[in-house]
Parts: structure tokens; C-alpha cells; sequence
């Protein structure tokens, strides 16, 4: 850490017993007392099925070098325990790594977007490792938790800093761009996740927006062109620098009110470059989406003006089921079952279309799209019918299984099963060698069950799997 304890005083005021000597170094800080060592600085937050209070004498006993707790839990703190008292430890997490931010001199991108967001960040990463060391959002940690806890990782020695911001209402990517006040800022898109909250397309764009709220003034925001409704969100709150970027057979120059791109990609016929300018880019993943979220990487790369690499050796670390491959046997799996969205579900069809052998899908329920689930859930068996698969899975519940399947029942093959380990059943009649099967879903439908049952039924006894990619 590169605070003291005296600069938490700016912050909380004097502490509840303390040392003589507030200007020793703040200790790392700790939310979680199971791993907390002596030294560590504790900040007890109040989960869905704890609360970090309960665990003040713990900590202590652990060698904590000290705390930052609700008020109203400060009867907790153990005697002689320096400790700050607050309204809210979980703000008060916020603001101290914020003031940690303050202190860091490399600059921050933080990402946001309806789909992509995980990807894209790991792009960048891998697009502006050649600064130097660089630090991103681990997993799904990107919310009021996670956010801050990306922060407190970085040090001076980074060379950048990459923080990931997820929402589920309006108002949350606010706070987080307070706690993060940004360098560069990006959007990967708008679209319909989380729509069953916020209730409209505008309304998602303008809380995608609020990631301007503390974007540094001469900061840039990198964003998709083409899209009228973040265009129109975004006039309202950023009045600053703006980097479009578009695929050049998405340029539509009949909406002559929108801004021109400032950086247009051509994608190749097999889909596994883009050139930019005179150069070509191999991608490091595959699909048109991932095209898309290639051309804001770049731009941030420019931006901080790092040599472009050669793409084709880039690392690229993603959660299992996000642009996850197996080759089990003679199948190739497409395992997307890390989260899903209308947009999503319809990227991974179109990458689907362009794999080799026949073509099967197992696609799960997306959740948290309130009264238009029905709706978007026929919106994506048409377009998987559009695709002409040879099979397909649905696995959802009742009302959203039979919106889907009333559409897609002009395929070949339709089934419909409520949990992700019936799907099995019919896979297995259903693939042969050479197919690749596409699994899909939002991730509380649990889809990657289904992946042990694929191993056992199409892997060869003592054949190890192969991750093709990754």
C-alpha cells in the first residue's frame, strides 16, 4: 500500500484508539478475516449471508493492524483495537480506494458495455502489455466490491491499470466511475441484459453513460459507432474527446446525423483477421463480436501509445465458458455458458455458422429480462432457426421453453428439457464426428454442467481433452 494511516484521518477522522505514530504504512486491506494475516488493514462488509462484524475479534486476534467499521456495529470492535467508526464500511471501502487511486500515477481504463465487457478488458490487457506490468478485474469482479478491490492491487510500479464495471440498475455505474475516476473509459455496447431492471434500451444506454461521471476531463471515452441510442445518452452527460470504432460492412452512411468512425476494421473472408489502415491483425479470438471488441482495444493501445504486437501471440486469459473451445474426441464444443444475452446468444450463432461439420446448440434461459423475456427469447429462436441448425436444446423454463420452441420447431431436431444435464439424451443421439455444438446460457442456469456428461459420452477412455482455445 502506498497510504498511511494518518491519510485515513482525511478520510474517517481520529480513530477509536490508535498508535502514537499514525505515519507507519497502511497495511494491505482485507474484506475477508478467513485469510487475513498480521498487519492486514480489515474492512468487515455485510454480504447476503454474512456480515464481516461478527469476525472483529477474529481478525484482531489474527494480528490485524486495525479497522474501518459501520457505526452501528462498533460494539463489535474488540478494546484496545484501533478502528475507524463510519455510516457504511462498504462506502467507506470505496473512498479508501479511491484516495489509493489518487496516489497511483499510471492511468486507469475502466470498461463497461452490455456484452463483452470481460473479454474486451482482457484484450486491452494483452494489447498494452508491452508498458509494462498490468493489472485488471479479476473474473466477475466488477461491482461494488470487486471494483474497489481491483483498485487496492495497483501500485506505482504498474504501468496501467484495467477495472471492469458491471450494473443492474442505474445509479451504480455512477458511484463506481467516482471510485475510479478514469483515464480512458469504454463501452463495449448497449443491449438488453439486465433490461427486466432498468426497462428500455435508453434507459440501459444511459446508465452505460454514467461511466463518464469521473472520467478525467481531458480523459477519452472509446466506444462502437452507428448506435443512435448511446449517441443520444451520451450527449447529455460527456462533452469530451470520443473514439469511434466500426467493422467496415457495419459503416451505415444513411445516418448521416451520427459521428463518422474514427477507426474502421475490415474483416477477412475467414474471419480470423482485420486490417486496419494497411496493417492486418490476426484476432486472437474468434467471431465478428470479438472483431468489434478487438477495435476498441486498439484504441485504447493507441491511446496510450503502445506498440501494437502481433496479435496472433496474445495471451488471452477468460473465465471457463467465455470463449472457452474443446475438442472432446472427434466434437468440438463451443462452451459460452459464462453468461448470456439476446446480442450474446446471436453472436455465438453467427460464429457457430461459420464452423466446420454440422451445427447443434444446447441454449439456456437468459434471466433478468422481465416482461420482455418472452419476447427476446422467440427474438433468438428465430434467429437460430435463420441459422438452420441441425439440432437444438432448450433448456428453460416453461413459459420461455414454449415461446422458443414455437419458432424453432421448423428445425430438424427440437428439444426441450429443464435441467442442463437432460440435454445429454439427446446429444448423444444425436451428434457423430466432425459436428460442433454451441452451449449457451445465462450462468445461473448452470450449463456448464453438462460439460463432464459431453467428456464421458464422446472422450475416448485415457484420451485427455484438448482446450483448443481459450
Amino acid at each position: 500500500m502506498i497510504l498511511s494511516l494518518e491519510d485515513l484521518k482525511k478520510l474517517w477522522g481520529a480513530p477509536n484508539y490508535c498508535f502514537a505514530d499514525t505515519n507507519i504504512p497502511l497495511g494491505p486491506v482485507c474484506i475477508d478475516s478467513r485469510s487475513l494475516k498480521p498487519g492486514d488493514f480489515f474492512v468487515p462488509l455485510l454480504g447476503e449471508r454474512f456480515d464481516g462484524h461478527n469476525f472483529l475479534s477474529e481478525a484482531a486476534a489474527r494480528g490485524a493492524q486495525g479497522a474501518v467499521i459501520s457505526a452501528h456495529m462498533s460494539h463489535l470492535a474488540p478494546n484496545n483495537f484501533c478502528h475507524w467508526s463510519v455510516d457504511n464500511s462498504l462506502i467507506a471501502y470505496q473512498e479508501l480506494a479511491h484516495l489509493h487511486r489518487q496516489q497511483l500515477r499510471c492511468p486507469v481504463i475502466a470498461v463497461t458495455g452490455s456484452v463483452g465487457k470481460t473479454t474486451t478488458r482482457e484484450l486491452i490487457k494483452a494489447a498494452i502489455a508491452s508498458l509494462g506490468a498490468v493489472i485488471s478485474s479479476s473474473g466477475n469482479n466488477n461491482n461494488d466490491i470487486g471494483v474497489p478491490m481491483t483498485l487496492l492491487r495497483g501500485n506505482p510500479k504498474h504501468a496501467a491499470l484495467i477495472v471492469e464495471m458491471g450494473m443492474r440498475n442505474s445509479g451504480e455505474i455512477m458511484r463506481l466511475s467516482r471510485c475510479v475516476c478514469p483515464n480512458v473509459a469504454v463501452i463495449t455496447n448497449i443491449g438488453t441484459a439486465h433490461i427486466g431492471r432498468l426497462g428500455s434500451k435508453s434507459a440501459i444506454a444511459r446508465a452505460k453513460c454514467e461511466i463518464t461521471a469521473a472520467l478525467q476531463p481531458c480523459g477519452l471515452l472509446v466506444i462502437p459507432s452507428g448506435d443512435i441510442l448511446l449517441e443520444t445518452a451520451l450527449k447529455r452527460v460527456w462533452h469530451g474527446r470520443v473514439f469511434r470504432v466500426t467493422l467496415e460492412d457495419e459503416v451505415d452512411d444513411s445516418i448521416i446525423s451520427l459521428p463518422p468512425a474514427n477507426l474502421i476494421g475490415h474483416l477477412s473472408e475467414d474471419r480470423q483477421q482485420v486490417r486496419v489502415g494497411e496493417r492486418w491483425h490476426a484476432l486472437p479470438l474468434e467471431g465478428r463480436h470479438n472483431a468489434r471488441n478487438f477495435l476498441l482495444a486498439l484504441a485504447v493501445a493507441r491511446e496510450l501509445q503502445a506498440p501494437i504486437p502481433d496479435m496472433r501471440d496474445l495471451h488471452i486469459v477468460l473465465p471457463t465458458g467465455c470463449s472457452h473451445r474443446l475438442q472432446l474426441g472427434s466434437i468440438k464444443v463451443l462452451d459460452e455458458s459464462y453468461n448470456a444475452s439476446p446480442e450474446s446468444v446471436v453472436a455465438t450463432l453467427d460464429l457457430l455458422k461459420y464452423c466446420n461439420g454440422r451445427h447443434f446448440a444446447v441454449l439456456g434461459a437468459m434471466l433478468e429480462l422481465g416482461k420482455h423475456s418472452i419476447a427476446l427469447h422467440q427474438y433468438v429462436a428465430k434467429q437460430a432457426v435463420s441459422m438452420r441448425l441441425d439440432g437444438l436444446v432448450i433448456v428453460a423454463g416453461k413459459a420461455e421453453a414454449e415461446a422458443m420452441t414455437m419458432f424453432a420447431s421448423l428445425s430438424k431436431r427440437v428439444v426441450w428439457v429443464k435441467q442442463p444435464e437432460a440435454a445429454i439424451f439427446p446429444l448423444t443421439n444425436w451428434l457423430a464426428p466432425g459436428d460442433t455444438l454451441l452451449l449457451k446460457a445465462s450462468h445461473n442456469v448452470g450449463l456448464n454442467r453438462l460439460i463432464p456428461l459431453l467428456e464421458k459420452q464422446f472422450m475416448k477412455p485415457g484420451l485427455p481433452k484438448s482446450c483448443i482455445s481459450s
